[in-house]
């Protein structure tokens, strides 16, 4: 039997669709000030922890291999099927972004509409769904 933090990755997975409604609002309504900027960017950011937290729940919870970068937990999780084949690339180059975002923020293009504001928006909600579905049939 596996012990999985359901309600540590149901408090993760319910702030999507908010945060997906910033990325929605962001995305329609660009004007690259310098508002919008640091909104897209904490979108960005807070899209990645959610991701890596919930990858890491799921790893930990139902004893996959252990993950040796934010990389790997989206390509572990993947592979257990823990979401779609069709969103992994999509969630390893967010993942990406994490070091440009938290390290590198200084050097950030926050005038730009970065090209997965408009992708996340409808991405995470299939994310959220799918962990969901996944955790229903795993833990029957």
């Amino acid at each position: 039997m596996y012990y999985v933090n359901q309600e540590q990755i149901a408090v993760r997975l319910n702030a999507i669709p908010e945060l997906s409604d910033v990325l929605k609002e962001l995305a329609s309504d660009w004007r690259g000030d310098k508002i919008q900027g640091l909104a897209q960017e904490r979108a960005l950011h807070l899209a990645i922890e959610i991701v890596t937290d919930v990858g890491s729940y799921l790893i930990d919870g139902f004893l996959m291999r252990d993950a040796s970068s934010y990389e790997d937990i989206i390509e572990i999780t993947g592979a257990e099927g823990a979401f779609p084949a069709h969103i992994q690339e999509t969630l390893i180059q967010l993942v990406k972004l994490r070091k440009p975002i938290v390290q590198e923020y200084y050097s950030w293009k926050r005038t730009e509409l970065h090209p997965l504001t408009s992708v996340l928006m409808e991405l995470l909600p299939t994310f959220k769904s799918s962990v969901e579905s996944y955790l229903e049939r795993e833990l029957k």
